[in-house]
């Protein structure tokens, strides 16, 4: 299948081979003549949403493109949940939009072996000087993270990562007052009150006593429950270590995070997990916690608060009462006592052009027209008494807007990030630690201040290491996602008495057959090469 794809994508790539460097003339700081450029924008086909490729956010950036450039944008619909079969067939195709973005990079890396992406080092050394947004955004540090440090070649510039807090634990905090129990600070807490809602659903819920779903999470084990996994990874682990075990984005792969798999098993074998978790989607949890049938649940640190009146948090106030509340608390902790988070690197999706864009130069441009400030502010808080208002102390508050605005004004994406690619999170300079909790409609601002700290505290970002790319990874990464989620979840709804052998067949299977260790091997050797580091490669299966 990846021969086929490779003479298909030669075979596209051939007419443009020897021109995607070319440039329309260029004079006094724009083309003399129209330049078409097609941008990749992600879909989410939110209810209530826009169209991304013709919103007021997308009109906007095409008529600033069009008027400073003369650069005539359009934009092409990729779905967000299925980014990278979408991107890759267009990449294989050589139909792929002259700027794309993606969160994977071995896809990047799959078809760069095949010629289909542009080497970025060259155009973007000669157009630096034009690019003054850009650098100022990304730096050195993200522009060039991924370049390799033997050839020099360098296949995309990592957007920025504004706000690196990834995960918290939530709970209903107006069920632990109407119980009477405390926050709960450790693991034996927060499963004590996980039973508590079990046993005391007609309490809690009334009529709907058989709804009841103490604990929630979904088939993508290792991001809604990362928090008991990484209690169970040694606080002593090295950066060099985690490098070679952490290639998974879930952990999962960490030395010890099978324990906190046990523990989820323990969990549903006792009735405290939906016990449909495996069959369900990501919207059908949602609309169950927006329900308020779910007493705890594990997500982005910021879940329950976004989208406004459509957030979580408006739902189940609007279900329960204005008591009603989602709390981030900290119970899990390691073998050193300390709750620790895993933070991200301030890199986050992978901007890159494929090798059949039509004009370098221009698509540079827009990389960095969205880079400006004053673009990012527009695309995240849109017009001024609208979508926002500025408090005394120049602040940005989000406005609860009424229903002909908001079909209008409404953004499929927190912050914006569909169209902001070069910037993940609230990005508002000066303003932005005032504007913060002030940046979620119809949320109490304290349930924000909350959220962060705790998503922050302990928190731990693990050394990025320059050893180029992992061919490995180029071979099988991108295929080994969707098995994780497969062997997780057996584990999880196995009896307990099986679960230690459902877990090492399916991390057998994960290591050999699919052929994670390769992965690992390589990563391992690179350490050993580069930096005189020896990490063992057998950790998971002593």
């Amino acid at each position: 299948m990846k021969r086929l794809l490779a003479i298909l994508l030669t075979l596209a790539l051939l007419p443009v081979a020897f021109s995607a460097f070319a440039d329309a003339e260029f004079a006094d700081g724009k083309f003399t003549a129209p330049v078409k450029l097609t941008v990749e924008v992600y879909n989410r086909y939110n209810d209530g949403g826009t169209d991304p490729t013709s919103s007021v956010y997308a009109q906007y950036i095409h008529d600033g493109m069009l008027e400073k450039y003369n650069v005539d944008v359009e934009f092409v619909s990729i779905g967000r949940w299925s980014e990278v079969d979408d991107i890759g067939n267009l990449l294989a195709a050589g139909s792929a939009p002259d700027v794309c973005v993606t969160y994977s990079y071995p896809t990047i890396l799959t078809y760069a072996d095949m010629g289909g992406i542009v080497d970025l080092s060259a155009p973007l050394a000669q157009y630096k000087d034009e690019l003054s947004n850009l650098w100022n955004l990304l730096g050195d540090y993200n522009i060039y993270y991924d370049q390799d440090p033997d050839s020099g070649v360098l296949w995309c510039v990592e957007a920025k990562l504004a706000n690196n807090a990834r995960i918290n634990t939530f709970i209903r905090r107006d069920w632990l007052n109407k119980l009477g129990l405390a926050v709960p600070t450790t693991e034996e807490e927060f499963e004590n009150c996980l039973i508590a809602f079990r046993d005391n659903a007609e309490t809690l819920l009334g009529a709907d006593a058989d709804k009841m779903i103490p604990y929630l999470t979904t088939s993508d084990i290792g991001w809604m429950n990362n928090q008991v996994l990484v209690a169970h990874i040694p606080n002593d682990i090295s950066d060099e270590t985690a490098y070679v075990y952490g290639y998974d984005s879930r952990q999962v792969l960490m030395p010890g995070a099978k324990e906190g798999v046990r523990v989820l098993n323990k969990w549903y074998n006792e009735g405290l997990i939906w016990k449909d978790f495996v069959l369900n989607d990501s919207d059908q949890a949602d609309n169950l916690i927006k329900s308020g049938w779910v007493g705890a649940f594990g997500h982005n640190y910021d879940y329950p608060y976004r989208n406004g009146e459509d957030s979580i948090q408006a739902s189940i106030q609007r279900a329960a009462g204005e008591d009603a509340a989602f709390v981030a608390i900290e119970p899990f902790t390691n073998d050193a006592g300390i709750p620790r988070k895993i933070l991200s690197d301030t890199v986050d999706r992978k901007c890159f052009l494929p090798s059949t864009c039509k004009n370098v130069h221009a698509a540079l441009l827009y990389l960095d027209f969205i880079s400006d400030p004053e673009t990012i502010k527009f695309l995240q808080v849109g017009k001024e008494g609208i979508v926002h208002e500025v408090t005394e102390d120049g602040a940005y508050k989000l406005l609860t807007m009424d229903a002909d605005n908001k079909a209008v004004w409404i953004q499929n994406s927190l912050n914006n990030i569909d169209h902001t690619i070069t910037v993940n999170g609230q990005y508002l300079g000066d303003a932005t630690a005032a504007s913060f909790a002030l940046g979620y409609a119809a949320v109490d601002p304290e349930l924000l201040t909350i959220a962060y700290n705790v998503a922050m505290n302990e928190g731990r970002v693990f050394a990025k290491f320059a050893v180029g790319a992992i061919a490995a990874e180029n071979e099988v990464g991108s295929s080994l996602d969707n098995y994780r989620d497969t062997w997780l979840c057996k584990a999880v709804v196995a009896s307990v008495e099986e679960f230690d052998a459902v877990y090492d067949e399916g991390q057998r299977e994960y290591l050999e057959d699919k052929e994670g260790q390769s992965i690992i091997d390589e990563r391992a050797a690179k350490i050993l090469e580069v930096y005189g580091v020896e990490v063992p490669t057998d950790l998971l299966t002593k």
